[in-house]
């Protein structure tokens, strides 16, 4: 394989991973829908910034601990599971009714917030770790550097999503009008929580 071919194989399995609905995409869906573009854009800025750190971690080689070290990986696994299950349980049982684009909000509730917790949702989930440290060494042609073209991968995956995301929060902005109706608000939160509760009980009950 060379590496024209090993870049463009894996921008098509990337590629369609990122089209595979997931935590990530509810996060975006759920922050642009309830919470406008930019926190949206925010969130998706974070969830990049972690998948380069996964990213950059499995191509040094620090991702293969997850795979080597039970310990590390179970650790990381119940972490990310409780933050997202106490996320998700917040959101279930404190819905909230109104959001107004134009209100004021507090500091921390900006673009910034949304980004760390769409860096925070990313980090602690141990899978993306695992993907990254088994899916880049699939296309690694002879001869590069591991640890610079694991980062070239991993930015063209990072790309992907920012552009996938971008096209879900254009796609989710004109629906921004029901957000008026508190009713609409309330049930958008409690179902955004059961996904992020779904996906914190899968992550708590997987194998390797």
């Amino acid at each position: 394989m060379t590496t024209t071919e090993a870049l463009v194989a894996f921008a098509l399995a990337a590629g369609l991973l990122t089209l595979t609905p997931g935590l990530d995409t509810a996060l975006v869906i759920r922050t642009a829908a309830a919470e406008g573009p930019r926190r949206a854009a925010g969130a998706a800025i974070g969830i990049g910034i972690g998948c380069l750190i996964w990213g950059a971690a499995a191509s040094f080689g620090v991702g293969a601990l997850l795979t080597a070290s039970e310990m590390a990986f179970t650790i990381l696994k119940w972490t990310g599971a409780l933050f997202l299950a106490w996320t998700g349980i917040k959101m279930i049982l404190k819905p909230r009714d109104r959001f107004e684009p134009g209100e004021m909000r507090p500091v921390d509730a900006g673009p910034i917030a949304a980004l760390r917790r769409g860096l925070l949702t990313n980090l602690l989930n141990p899978k993306v770790g695992v993907f990254y440290v088994s899916f880049l060494p699939q296309f690694m042609p002879a001869g590069v550097d591991p640890a610079r073209f694991g980062l070239l991968l991993t930015l063209i995956h990072v790309v992907e999503g920012l552009l996938w995301f971008a096209a879900l929060i254009a796609a989710t902005v004109p629906i921004a009008g029901l957000l008026r109706v508190p009713v609409v608000v309330r049930w958008l939160d409690r179902v955004t929580g059961c996904v992020f509760v779904a996906f914190g009980l899968k992550l708590a009950l997987e194998r390797r």
